[in-house]
């Protein structure tokens, strides 16, 4: 699972609430001094883009050995790059390299109205690893006609013809992922994980068949192929050497061979070798067994993600989308903030959920603030800034589970400049000063306590399948939910006091409340057309949270609707009340996951958390405009440069900054570029 910041930082305070996504203005903090540096962490806005750049502390402080560690490890991510484009849709790949192949050699009016489009285009379709965009899964519109494309194709002895030309301007494939209720899914979204052919029904048929060889430990079917019709019967196409995207693959393990070479300890080299295998057999019990070893090999400075992992593309939850993440660890953060797990079976047993679904014995969770250093695929350029791995609910309660925050993505993020949002939704200055003073720790205090002990906490119930197949297209949400209201349960406890992780538990609270709040019933819908309902997983969770509390405080006034001057506010009026009904709203989402409750995850999800109050997304939209400020963020990579002898052994690894996005996109595409068109 991982959480995502998607808006800038504008909205950093508001919206850092998932795992996988989010933010609102972020003025400095009295706990987390904004630090003044001469690093330019902008690079350039587009659209609704920012475009950022990030450091790597600490870099300098690591041996040659692990920075040949990380180079390797990143290299690696960065081979299986293409393989996100083919994931993401059938024709990205076909499409991107017709547009590049246009963008380096055109040499006609650059100035033109037509021309900047045609740029502005090829950037969002840069940055959302295809032609939908990375958060709404609408297909990007291009603001320059067929007509001209053809025209600056021919200039350039470019070719991009039939579907794949077609696709760009025509209604087809509208949406990469569409979890609508009353559709078929699979059928209406265009992501690549499934033959154009094939249904939702045929996907509970191939799987339903499946029995892992023991029960209690499930295999992760399909999370590693494609499923396709071959003259009418379904098949895997599985990811490996030798199988899909095998060439991409053989470079991966190429460089993980060499990762493997200088390993930190021999716990951590054995979980590569594991992976290794994986990629070699696609063997999903290989999968299970590197995750078991990755998962306790805890020790060392440097760490990864590496290989298919989220399935919050899929709308069935079955695949997972390539990804790969290369940390450095914080120490000093992560001494700090590891009280959370050396403490996560006291946040267990004091949760309101129903004692049977509750975990006897918390096991293996550990949490570090890290530094990125390098990252690809679905991680890139739109990035997470916490992430909890594994997935697995069995490897979870058996071994354990590692947590991390992104510490300077983060940083990034916070030093990258704001706007004035806040004072425009904030309901008053009590309101304001709160945010002013406690947001960022709020926020990272719920980032931790999502991540540490929200998706560690919990368990199914005897014979209860996993989540993808009991809650089907509702089970990324509701996990997403599930592990924010455990964060917003506890971030108002004099708990957090009590372990000094704060000065002032309920000041704290009472911030992150604010912002939650004002988020999920307002200020997020700025990423949404008007009239569109809410589809993202994330989006959808921090609406059902918000509005189902909102809707059962009613009679007590817990949250107050206020319109004053036109506009719309909410305020919380009681907060002990709201941190009751939080709690009662985690109760029943364990009771959702842990029974397989459908219906009760579909009232849930549909009722509150897909409908959008239109009248308040007009007006907020309108009380938006005033802010130029683009609504969503994310990053180019630092380059790692290697120094070689005359034997060509490296002797030092230098860490340099792109200077522009388009430079970095290239680059990648001609350096990285392993996977045929059409796959």
């Amino acid at each position: 699972m991982k959480l995502k910041s998607i808006l800038s930082v504008a909205f950093v305070a508001t919206l850092l609430w998932s795992c996988g996504n989010d933010k609102a203005e972020k003025p400095t903090t009295q706990e987390e001094p904004k630090v003044e540096t001469a690093f330019n962490f902008n690079v350039e806005e587009f659209a609704d883009i920012k475009i950022l750049r990030y450091q790597i502390p600490g870099w300098e402080k690591l041996t040659l050995k692990e920075q040949k560690l990380v180079y390797y490890l990143t290299q690696a991510g960065l081979a299986g790059r293409d393989i996100m484009w083919d994931q993401n849709y059938r024709h990205n790949l076909k499409i991107r390299k017709a547009l590049e192949n246009v963008y380096t050699k055109y040499k006609g009016d650059k100035t033109a109205d037509n021309w900047l489009a045609f740029e502005t285009y090829l950037k969002r379709v840069w940055f959302s690893n295809g032609i939908h965009h990375h958060y709404s899964n609408d297909k990007l519109k291009p603001e320059f006609s067929q007509d001209y494309l053809k025209e600056i194709m021919s200039a350039t002895n470019t070719t991009l013809v039939g579907e794949a030309f077609d696709v760009i301007f025509n209604d087809q494939d509208a949406k990469k992922v569409n979890q609508a209720k009353g559709v078929d899914n699979v059928l209406e979204s265009a992501v690549n994980f499934y033959g154009p052919d094939v249904t939702n029904a045929d996907v509970e048929s191939f799987y339903g068949k499946m029995k892992s060889p023991d029960p209690k430990k499930p295999l992760s079917y399909g999370l590693n192929s494609q499923l396709v019709k071959e003259d009418g019967v379904l098949k895997e196409r599985v990811y490996k050497s030798g199988g899909l995207y095998g060439s991409a693959i053989d470079q991966i393990v190429k460089w993980l061979e060499l990762a493997q070479g200088v390993a930190e300890n021999e716990a951590q080299g054995n979980a590569i070798g594991l992976l290794i295998k994986y990629y070699k057999t696609g063997d999903l019990q290989t999968w299970d067994d590197y995750n078991v070893a990755w998962t306790a090999a805890t020790a060392g400075n440097v760490d990864y993600i590496n290989s298919f992992i989220e399935v919050y593309n899929d709308p069935l939850g079955y695949r997972g989308s390539y990804e790969t993440i290369v940390q450095i660890n914080d120490f000093d953060m992560s001494q700090k903030m590891a009280v959370l797990s050396e403490n996560a079976q006291w946040f267990e047993d004091n949760s309101p959920l129903m004692k049977e679904h509750k975990k006897e014995n918390v096991v293996g969770v550990t949490y570090k603030v890290v530094n990125v250093a390098g990252e690809a695929g679905d991680a890139s350029p739109s990035t997470p800034i916490g992430v909890n791995l594994p997935n697995a609910n069995w490897i979870r309660a058996a071994v354990g589970s590692k947590s991390v925050s992104l510490g300077n993505i983060i940083h990034a993020y916070n030093n990258a400049g704001s706007t004035g949002r806040l004072k425009e939704f904030v309901n008053d200055d009590q309101e304001y000063e709160l945010e002013e003073k406690y947001g960022q720790l709020a926020d990272k205090l719920h980032t931790a306590l999502h991540e540490v002990i929200g998706h560690a906490s919990g368990q199914l119930n005897p014979g209860v399948g996993e989540t993808k197949e009991t809650l089907k297209n509702y089970a990324s949400t509701l996990e997403e939910g599930r592990a924010d209201l455990v964060g917003l349960y506890y971030l108002y406890n004099p708990k957090l006091q009590e372990l000094g992780l704060v000065d002032d538990w309920k000041s704290v609270g009472m911030a992150a409340y604010d912002g939650y709040i004002r988020n999920g019933l307002m200020s997020q819908l700025i990423r949404l057309n008007l009239g569109d309902d809410v589809e993202e997983a994330h989006m959808r969770n921090r609406q059902w949270v918000s509005a189902w509390v909102f809707e059962k405080g009613q009679a007590d006034n817990v949250i107050e609707k206020i319109t004053r001057d036109g506009k719309t506010y909410f305020n919380i009026n009681d907060y002990d009340k709201l941190h009751d009904l939080f709690g009662q709203l985690l109760r029943e989402t364990q009771r959702i996951k842990s029974e397989g409750d459908y219906k009760a995850v579909e009232d849930l999800v549909e009722g509150y958390g897909v409908k959008v109050d239109q009248a308040i997304h007009a007006q907020v939209l309108e009380r938006n405009k005033q802010f130029t400020s683009p609504p969503y963020s994310g990053f180019v990579n630092p380059v790692l440069v290697p120094e070689t002898n005359d034997a060509g052994e490296i002797t030092a690894i230098n860490v340099t900054q792109p200077e522009s996005f388009d430079g970095q996109m290239l680059f990648y595409s001609k350096n990285y570029n392993f996977l045929p068109e059409e796959n």
